[in-house]
């Protein structure tokens, strides 16, 4: 094997297990169960904006210096601050970080030990986090290294389980307008999200190794492919389980609650307890350096005014009190949250990948505001958008923007492109 093979499996490997986060596992087969017999729509909507966007995120990053605030600065600075500053909001103590307490939770903790409330589970999972974040103790990456491939083979059995021996027939469950439902629900991954902040560290990763700038893009897409094929397997294949459970649901049942009845119908009990211990001790490595990394931005950013441990301890209080809204109620907040934010993130990324034929700065600005500004009137109640193709389908957002970048064109096509405050 070549290094430059060994290079990119190793950094491919890597990007997975960035982009594998336990939390997302309750999506794919939730899906499932909801589209039953149309499970294959869902699984092409679900990676195209649960792999495939994030995958381009950090491509589109790699095509500057691999940095996010490199590629955002064209639209400005103050832009690229701003919007950095929402990403970490978003997937730090307003949504990623509440969600994994939550999970684990109902996962890990209440299947065990029923009695423990929530708010008290809160202040241990919190108080353990801040333990390890005040630390900076690198034995939650020596347990993440281990951890990730034994989660992995966890659910490859079960995947690969299900699949020869189903636990239920697939029906349908008269769901329409699955696609564009599935690329929404890709969205609650926030893995583009995050690509646009981790895109820095394998960028970083694969010039340590002694490439030069001219190699990031190409090693970049082929470590992508191999983060890619292994995520595409996970989601797919639980949302093909997923769509097994319809007969095995009766009514309500949570996303965390199917993922408990998945796993106890193809391992049984013991494989229950085994899969929540595990995704719980995922969800605690992922908080941690999410914690971590916020609260090292918010003192970058203020310049030392707000100071690191006082960042992380108002983070977890943050997300003590969201977490306790559980999974389910979690992830309904964050749909508006994200439906404003992606649309920002999408048309950043394109208009970069798309960079040598729309070479127009000023009409990728209006472009990126467009998205804006059409992201928040979708999440306003009253406003009706439904005038605008592919509104009903929640992509209200699309065409506006793409016309305001052609009237960009026009209107600006004389003027100077260099790079402005907002």
């Amino acid at each position: 094997m070549s290094k430059k093979t060994k290079d990119f499996l190793v950094i491919g490997f890597a990007l997975f297990a960035m982009f594998f986060g336990a939390g997302n596992l309750i999506f794919p087969p939730y899906l499932g169960n909801m589209v039953g017999s149309q499970y294959i729509f869902a699984i092409i909507g679900f990676t195209l904006t649960g792999v495939g966007v994030p995958l381009l995120a950090i491509i589109a990053c790699t095509k500057g210096d691999g940095t996010f605030e490199t590629m955002a600065s064209k639209i400005s600075p103050k832009f690229a601050v701003i919007f950095a500053t929402l990403l970490f909001v978003a997937i730090g103590p307003m949504l990623g970080i509440p969600r994994t307490a939550a999970t684990t939770y109902e996962l890990t903790i209440h299947p065990i030990i029923p009695g423990i409330s929530p708010l008290v589970w809160m202040f241990i999972y919190f108080g353990i986090n801040l333990f390890f974040v005040f630390r900076k103790s690198s034995i939650i990456d020596t347990i993440g290294k281990f951890l990730t491939p034994c989660l992995l083979i966890l659910l490859a059995i079960i995947i690969v389980k299900g699949i020869i021996f189903p636990i239920g027939n697939i029906t349908s469950t008269g769901a329409t307008s699955v696609l564009p439902h599935s690329l929404l629900e890709g969205y609650q991954t926030m893995d583009a999200l995050a690509a646009l902040l981790f895109a820095a560290i394998v960028s970083g990763n694969i010039l340590a190794k002694g490439y030069k700038n001219k190699d990031l893009v190409p090693m970049t897409i082929k470590a992508g492919v191999v983060a890619a094929i292994g995520l595409a397997f996970v989601y797919g294949g639980l949302t093909f389980i997923g769509a097994q459970t319809i007969a095995l649901t009766s009514g309500e049942v949570t996303k965390t609650g199917l993922l408990l009845l998945i796993s106890q119908n193809i391992l049984g009990s013991i494989g229950t307890i085994i899969i929540g211990i595990a995704m719980g001790l995922a969800c605690l490595t992922t908080s941690i350096g999410l914690i971590t990394a916020g609260s090292s931005f918010f003192e970058e950013v203020s310049k030392g005014k707000l100071p690191y441990k006082v960042n992380a301890v108002i983070i977890s209080i943050i997300s003590i009190v969201i977490g306790c809204l559980g999974v389910d109620n979690i992830i309904k907040i964050s749909g508006p949250i994200l439906n404003i934010l992606y649309p920002v993130a999408i048309t950043l990324i394109v208009t970069t990948l798309l960079d040598n034929i729309i070479t127009n700065l000023n009409a990728v600005r209006l472009g990126v505001y467009t998205s804006l500004v059409f992201g928040i009137l979708g999440q306003v109640p009253g406003i009706n958008l439904s005038f605008i193709p592919l509104a009903s389908s929640g992509f209200a957002w699309l065409i506006p923007t793409l016309i305001a970048i052609v009237i960009g064109y026009i209107i600006f096509r004389n003027k100077c492109l260099a790079t402005s405050e907002m």
